[in-house]
C-alpha cells in the first residue's frame, strides 16, 4: 500500500502536538509494511530544511516539500473581507504545491492520499482528477470550534466582530467538504459526532494521537522538596497563549498567596515578553526546550489550562506516559478518557484550579498513584501501532 501524506507544514522538529500525530501515524504506517511519502508545504513561520534532518527520520519513503508564504498579510486580509473565501484556508492554496500535487500522484500513484487537517481540503479537486487514490482526511480538530471559542474570549468588540466573521466563513468552508472524502479520521469520538451533527454521512474511522509508551520512562517523584509545576506548549498558538495569561490573571495569584512555595516553570516557543515580566511571581520562563520529556519529567505536576481549542493535546498524553500529574479544563481533556481524581485533575474555575493544588499541595502521597494510572490509561488506549493498524483496515 502507498500512501501520501500531504502536511501544511514540515513535520520537523518532532515537537508540537500536530507535528508529534502526523509523524507518529507515519511510523505506524511504516512499520505496518506501508510505503509512506510525504509531501508538505514548507511555511516561513515553521520552515525547516530538509537536509538537516536525523538519520532516525526514516520512515517516509520520499519527502517533498514546497515554499509557501502563509503569513498573514493585512492587505491580503482587508481584501478577503470583501470575498466568500475563508482567508483561515484561503493562505494554503498555492499554484505551485498544486503542481508539485499532480507531478507527486502520476509518479508514485498512491492508493491513499492522507490529507493532514482542513487546511489541505482545497486540494481534494485537484487529487480526484490525477489519481484514483482514496482521500482520507485527518481532522486534527473541528476548526471553525477552535475560533468560536477564541471569539468568545476576545475582550475588544472591533476584533471579536472580524474574528466572528472570519470564522463564519471558516464554518462554511469545513461544513460543505464534510462528505467529499472518501474516509473521514477525526481525532476524537466527540469531534466526529459534531462533524456528524454538521452533516457528516460518510466513512469514518476516530484515529486519535497514539505515542509509543515505550519511549517514555517517569522519573521519580520528588521527596520532601517544594511542590513545583509546569506547562510547555507553543505560545505563540493562540488557545495555549490565551488559556495561560488567563491562569496567570485568575488562578496564580490566590495558589500563590497561599502556597508561596510552590514554582511555576513554564515552556514553550515564542514566549511573548510580558509573561517574561512574571519571574518575580514565583514564574520560571525557560522560553523553547530542546527536550519536552526532560522538561515535563522534571516537575511531579503539569497544568494545561485551555479555554478554547479542539481535537487532542498531545501534550497531556506525554505528561500522562510520564506519570506526571496532569490537571487540565474539561476542553483541554476532550479526547482523553481520563477521570478526575484517578488518572488526571480537572479544573475549570480558578476556584477548582486552587482546590486542585491544594489537594497535590497537601496530598503527596497521592500524586504517584495518579501518575501510574494514567501511565496504565495511555498503555492501554493511545498505542500508536494499534491505531494505526485500526485506520489502515478502513482503507
Amino acid at each position: 500500500m502507498r500512501i501520501l501524506q500531504l502536511c501544511k507544514k514540515f513535520p520537523y522538529p518532532i515537537k508540537d502536538g500536530e507535528v508529534i500525530a502526523i509523524t507518529n501515524l507515519a511510523k505506524a504506517y511504516q512499520t505496518l509494511g506501508a510505503e509512506v511519502h510525504l509531501l508538505c508545504i514548507n511555511t516561513p513561520k515553521h520552515f525547516f530544511d530538509k537536509s538537516r534532518l536525523p538519520e532516525s527520520f526514516n520512515f517516509y519513503e520520499s519527502i517533498q516539500s514546497v515554499s509557501v508564504d502563509t503569513d498573514l498579510k493585512p492587505q491580503r486580509a482587508f481584501l478577503n473581507l470583501f470575498s466568500s473565501k475563508s482567508y483561515h484556508i484561503d493562505r494554503f492554496v498555492d499554484s505551485g504545491f498544486s503542481k508539485k500535487i499532480e507531478e507527486t500522484l502520476k509518479k508514485i500513484a498512491p492508493d491513499i492520499v492522507q490529507l493532514e487537517t482542513l487546511f489541505l481540503a482545497p486540494y481534494v479537486k485537484l487529487i480526484r482528477k490525477h489519481s484514483k487514490a482514496k482521500v482520507v482526511m485527518r481532522a486534527h480538530n473541528v476548526e471553525h470550534e477552535i475560533w468560536s471559542r477564541i471569539t468568545e474570549h476576545t475582550p475588544s468588540f472591533l476584533k471579536r466582530t472580524y474574528l466572528a466573521y472570519l470564522t463564519r466563513k471558516l464554518k462554511h468552508f469545513e461544513v460543505q467538504h464534510l462528505n467529499r472524502y472518501d474516509i473521514l479520521a477525526p481525532i476524537t469520538s466527540r469531534d466526529l459526532k459534531t462533524f456528524q451533527c454538521l452533516g457528516f454521512e460518510g466513512s469514518h474511522q476516530v484515529t486519535p494521537i497514539g505515542i509509543n509508551h515505550q519511549d517514555y520512562k517517569p522519573a521519580p517523584f520528588p521527596v520532601n522538596q517544594p511542590l513545583s509545576i509546569s506547562f510547555i506548549g507553543s505560545l505563540d498558538w493562540v488557545p495555549n497563549l490565551e488559556g495561560m495569561d488567563w491562569f496567570i490573571k485568575h488562578a496564580w495569584p490566590t495558589i500563590r498567596t497561599a502556597y508561596p512555595e510552590i514554582t511555576l516553570h513554564l515552556a514553550g516557543r515564542n514566549t511573548p515578553d510580558h509573561l517574561y515580566e512574571l519571574t518575580s511571581q514565583k514564574v520560571v520562563i525557560h522560553g523553547e526546550v530542546p527536550n519536552a520529556k526532560i522538561f515535563i519529567n522534571q516537575y511531579p505536576v503539569m497544568i494545561v489550562p485551555l479555554l478554547s481549542g479542539s481535537g487532542m493535546r498531545v501534550k497531556i498524553l506525554e505528561g500522562m506516559a510520564l506519570g506526571r500529574v496532569v490537571i487540565t479544563t474539561t476542553i483541554g481533556l476532550e479526547g482523553i478518557e481520563a477521570q478526575h481524581k484517578k488518572e488526571v485533575l480537572i479544573a475549570d474555575t480558578a476556584g477548582e484550579w486552587f482546590q486542585c493544588l491544594k489537594f497535590c499541595q497537601e496530598y503527596p502521597q497521592a500524586l504517584p498513584l495518579i501518575g501510574s494510572a494514567a501511565q496504565k490509561l495511555i498503555r492501554l488506549s493511545y498505542d500508536n501501532l494499534e491505531i494505526g493498524q485500526r485506520l489502515m483496515q478502513r482503507f
